[in-house]
């Protein structure tokens, strides 16, 4: 009988599946869904904490309308083919009609699973990545780069009361990232940020970016932190990374910071501004819904979905103490502004506050940090940049930006400075 459990035991230590069961009604399962994540949905904050909340909360919500799902989870899988390949296999075989991979490393496997004959009945739902097809393989992700901008404007809200320029005159503001403009997910980002914080300090900023290519490493991103900090005086620490510890890092230094994916303010209590998260719950129950009301409608109804801050799928934390008192005034304007389909972040039009904090616009081309144009001055263009770092022009005009924003962007914009791990 020993024998008996402790072969059990290490079958599912190897198979690392965790089983969660949330019920509606009580009577039968509606819906089995499957996640795969790539860290522990146990941990306390970041990105695969966020995606295991969302998860929750809208199986709750879902719970609340009569509907029963079953949610089988495998964390900590690595972005290997192999490993995304066998734990998605071990999901569909406990009957998950929903599988959800939650991870970009995990879109090759998700790709090829979608189009297996066995699994046609499945539908396979893949976060932050880009491929698709059109019967049972979608892509999610949102419009994250217009809570970074207002995350931008608390940093240099903060970073202006804060009074402490460099020798250059300038504000240095520091930027932890996976990647740089390698991936235009953490590009834009980036980009968004600053153009937050330019609209506070203008020219008087500079954000210095260091990667540190891993999507997450929390020893790798304190010490990164650390060398912002220590290296440049950076007074906030911004950052695209799955933990808390550069907002930890921030707070041992004595300077501020804004996190990501959840809100960072209880890691760092005297240090976080404000961080830019993700309400998944808004994507996983229509995804859910979708699925156990039509299944065969879910690409023409759901697809590849992309929601911002109008759809409530992204926003930032609640402004933190240790913002300024005019923070929440000056982020609620703007954010009006995009809501409404006034503004957007990548534009030809930039924003500043006047003297009574009122939004200022002013039409003007978006450069890089190399001085090439790449958003025309009268809207009407918008560029890449080829190998030689030429600006390329793409077609399709103001139709174009969101394509570059999820998928080609490739620079980064003036007033950054990076430095590679």
């Amino acid at each position: 009988m020993k024998k008996v459990l402790s072969l059990f035991l290490a079958v599912l230590m190897l198979t690392g599946v965790l089983a969660l069961v949330s019920c509606g009604s009580g009577g039968a399962v509606d819906l089995t869904v499957g996640a795969v994540y790539i860290g522990s949905q146990t941990e306390p904050a970041g990105y695969t904490y966020a995606h295991a909340n969302g998860i929750k909360k809208a199986i709750e919500a879902l719970k609340k309308e009569g509907y029963n799902v079953k949610l089988l989870v495998r964390d900590n899988v690595p972005e290997e083919d192999a490993a995304v390949t066998e734990a998605i296999d071990a999901l569909a075989g406990q009957g998950c009609e929903l599988i959800f991979g939650i991870s970009f490393g995990y879109l090759n496997a998700f790709s090829s699973a979608a189009e297996k004959p066995e699994y046609k009945d499945i539908v396979f739902s893949h976060a932050t990545g880009y491929l698709s097809n059109e019967t049972n393989f979608n892509n999610y992700f949102g419009r994250i780069y217009q809570a970074r901008y207002l995350s931008g404007i608390a940093a240099g809200l903060k970073a202006k009361a804060n009074g402490v320029k460099g020798q250059d005159n300038k504000y240095h503001i520091g930027y932890v990232s996976a990647y740089g403009t390698e991936y235009a997910e953490t590009c834009s980002g980036i980009n968004a940020f600053t153009l937050g914080v330019q609209a506070i300090l203008g020219d008087e900023a500079l954000v210095h970016v260091k990667t540190i290519n891993t999507w997450g490493d929390p020893q790798k991103e304190k010490q990164a932190a650390e060398a912002l900090i220590n290296t440049y005086g950076c007074v906030v620490i911004g950052q695209h990374c799955d933990s808390a510890q550069p907002q930890i890092a921030a707070q041992n230094a004595g300077v501020f910071g804004c996190g990501y994916n959840s809100d960072m303010t209880e890691s760092a209590k005297d240090a976080h501004l404000v961080a830019p998260i993700w309400n998944w719950d808004v994507y996983y129950k229509l995804a859910m819904k979708t699925v156990i009301t039509d299944r065969t409608a879910f690409m023409e109804d759901v697809g590849n979905y992309y929601g911002g801050l109008k759809e409530g799928f992204v926003d930032i934390s609640p402004v933190s103490k240790n913002c300024t008192s005019d923070t929440q005034d000056k982020v609620d304007a703007v954010r009006e502004l995009i809501i409404s389909g006034e503004w957007d972040v990548f534009s030809n039009v930039k924003l500043s506050f006047d003297a009574d904090g009122k939004v200022v616009r002013t039409e003007s081309a978006l450069v890089t940090n190399e001085g090439k144009t790449v958003i025309s001055a009268d809207n009407s263009s918008y560029y890449v940049l080829n190998d030689a770092g030429e600006p390329v022009a793409v077609e399709g005009g103001a139709s174009a930006v969101d394509s570059i924003i999820k998928g080609s962007m490739n620079y980064f914009v003036a007033g950054i400075e990076v430095e590679n791990d």
